[in-house]
């Protein structure tokens, strides 16, 4: 996530949550924390930084790599009158918003909804990857048929009938891979 360049997401969503996102040059979708923040209600971000470190400590405690899914950057925020300032923000992947908004006040409604929000759009990404996953298999799967069609091919033309004797030259062929 580093290093990339960001644009902001469409804004003709309806979700605030899509109003926020950001895209990568490489697609990545990423989120700032501060405008994280801000849409769920944190007047102060000092607040919300507590909410972030609760969110690495889950990511960290399951297994996953912080630098893939939280990313501290030195933002300019305009002051007024044009002059401007840096201030830390992290840089969310969807799946660090999704441990952020458990880890936010859940007194808030807009919470609640960001719950559902990112609980349904991570199972939709579930959803996506497995039907990559299915149409990979059944892609294998038919290569495969038609590489046992051509073996069979090969093995009539070298003479062999007898279902043992073509058992016997499919099992020299995968011995031979």
């Amino acid at each position: 996530m580093s290093g990339e360049i960001l644009t902001t997401g469409p804004s003709g969503e309806n979700s605030p949550f899509e109003q926020i996102k950001r895209v990568s040059e490489v697609g990545s979708e990423l989120w700032s924390s501060r405008d994280f923040a801000r849409v769920l209600g944190y007047s102060d971000y000092r607040n919300f930084e507590q909410v972030i470190e609760k969110a690495k400590t889950a990511c960290f405690n399951s297994g996953q790599r912080l630098e893939d899914h939280f990313v501290d950057v030195t933002e300019m925020i305009s002051i007024g009158k044009g002059a401007t300032r840096p201030v830390k923000t992290t840089l969310l992947s969807r799946y660090a918003c999704y441990l952020a908004i458990q880890n936010a006040d859940p007194s808030k409604e807009i919470v609640a909804l960001g719950q559902t929000y990112f609980a349904v759009q991570t199972r939709k990404q579930e959803l996506s990857e497995q039907q990559i996953e299915d149409d990979r298999r059944l892609l294998l799967r038919n290569e495969l048929k038609k590489h046992n069609a051509q073996l069979a091919d090969a093995a009539k033309d070298c003479g062999v009938i007898e279902p043992k004797d073509y058992a016997i030259f499919q099992n020299h062929g995968y011995q031979g891979l």
